[in-house]
């Protein structure tokens, strides 16, 4: 009989081949001081290095750590989310590869965890940034905060702890583009903070560019933002109202022997303008509708798996 572990460490991985062997060593360390049974799963996102034959090595030392290789890169919110799911540990932590997530938050999440607590996050206290990346940032909360669906917790990523019941809930929700901390608001569960400083990068980069962090927002925007969709919807509204006006102003100069010509062509425009975004803001949320009620599709497709029972999700 396969033992249930209390604790599961998800690690995903592009292209870390010097770095898993330290993270999973801090991380075992960390463990050790909770005496608690624990799994270590590294989920590796298609790394052109040798990130997967590290992790494979580790796994061969120890059979509580265990790999998942996917047959392609999934992008950075799928391919984490997927390795979380497989978690089969009454709490899930998660964190990354490159010591930007500290291993010895660990015993800090597990003791709010013991003490009730379904989610524990950690959030950044500061972390040293450009100005331009920094209002970057305050901007895109600011933008969160008043179109999507959810609020997003400013300063916190994936980095924390699930409890098992919580896990559960999220799988439930068969988003194919999960927005991992908009989902964890979705649920309701109360949320546990923890701050913390960032450390200094000893090993290790992140894999982050524009590209990556520009799909990111557009999957973020796409699986969260019903407002946005629904904007269309009232421009057109306005739009509307100002070609009622236009036409109002056309009929008072009218009635007053005055030319309607210019009043006319406005009030025409703006109704133009005001079906259009109207019918594109329905159309919109139509989408939006059927991608919720379609949803389905798996996050990731695996190539391997070491050490680890069959496919949970």
């Amino acid at each position: 009989m396969i033992e249930t572990p209390e604790i599961s460490v998800v690690v995903p991985t592009f292209n870390e081949e010097g770095n898993v062997g330290a993270i999973a060593s801090a991380i075992i360390t960390e463990l050790s001081t909770l005496n608690v049974s624990w799994e270590l799963i590294f989920i590796d996102n298609r790394s052109s290095d040798n990130t997967i034959e590290a992790v494979k090595r580790l796994a061969a030392a120890d059979d509580r750590v265990k790999l998942i290789c996917n047959q392609r890169n999934f992008g950075q919110m799928r391919s984490p989310t997927h390795g979380i799911y497989q978690a089969s540990g009454r709490a899930v932590i998660s964190l990354c590869a490159d010591f930007q997530d500290p291993p010895a938050m660990i015993p800090a999440f597990v003791d709010a965890w013991r003490s009730g607590d379904k989610i524990v996050l950690g959030q950044r206290n500061s972390e040293s940034v450009g100005f331009g990346s920094f209002l970057a940032r305050r901007a895109g909360y600011f933008f969160a905060k008043n179109f999507f669906d959810y609020p997003i917790i400013p300063d916190v990523t994936g980095f924390g702890l699930y409890d098992r019941t919580v896990i559960a809930s999220l799988t439930a929700l068969n988003e194919p583009e999960p927005l991992f901390r908009g989902m964890l608001v979705e649920l309701g569960v109360p949320i546990r903070l923890i701050p913390y400083e960032r450390p200094e990068r000893r090993r290790g980069f992140s894999k982050n560019n524009f590209l990556t962090l520009y799909d990111f927002s557009l999957s973020s925007l796409a699986s969260s933002g019903k407002r946005l969709l629904r904007l269309p919807v009232a421009f057109g509204i306005v739009s509307l109202g100002l070609s009622a006006a236009a036409f109002l102003w056309a009929l008072g100069s009218w009635a007053l022997g005055r030319a309607v010509s210019w009043p006319l062509l406005l009030g025409l425009i703006q109704l133009n303008f005001g079906i259009l975004f109207l019918f594109i803001g329905l159309i919109g949320d139509q989408v939006r509708l059927n991608a919720e009620r379609l949803r389905g599709t798996p996050l990731v497709r695996e190539a391997e798996r070491v050490n680890l029972r069959s496919e949970q999700k």
